[in-house]
């Protein structure tokens, strides 16, 4: 999804389309080929031995999903379990992962016109790959390729081996 221009800088593809969701504010997006489903919020099962950033385990259809903490990876306020509350679940280039947010509100497209590149806007985040505006604010686009770090990935990994046998 990401070009390069003349001057080197990352931009998003000329039309993106995002799933926005909301936390608090301001609102936050993942791109929409990276979602695969939202579902409601379900009670999650602890993983020893997972990374500080894994709240535990979901049963999807017989898929084991790991639930990670995305106001903990962001630095935002603990989101409060609640029973209106969703899991979005995302594709990463390494596993499935479902994210608790309080709600989902739309999927939108929007043209490289509306969309800023994350390094032009807040260097400082690592995870994000984007900032769209709108007439309502801003919306904050995760990318999902760097959501778990390596490190996190391989504890995951062995945390879910352990968990299986």
């Amino acid at each position: 999804m990401y070009k390069e221009n003349e001057m080197g800088r990352d931009e998003l593809s000329a039309l993106d389309n995002i799933v926005v969701f909301a936390l608090d504010e301001p609102r936050y997006a993942f791109p929409l080929s990276n979602v695969e489903r939202v579902i409601r919020a379900v009670e999650v099962i602890p993983l020893p031995k997972a990374p500080g950033i894994v709240l535990g385990v979901i049963n999807l259809q017989g898929h084991i999903i790991p639930v990670v903490d995305i106001c903990t990876r962001f630095g935002l306020p603990w989101l409060q379990p609640g029973i209106d509350n969703r899991f979005i679940i995302i594709r990463t280039p390494q596993r499935f992962l479902a994210v608790e947010v309080r709600s989902v509100e739309s999927v939108k497209a929007f043209p490289d016109t509306e969309i800023t590149s994350a390094t032009t806007v807040i260097a400082s985040l690592p995870h994000l790959r984007g900032v769209a505006k709108t007439p309502g604010g801003l919306i904050l686009i995760y990318d999902i390729d760097r959501f778990l770090s390596i490190e996190e990935n391989q504890s995951l990994d062995t945390a879910l081996l352990e968990k299986a046998t």
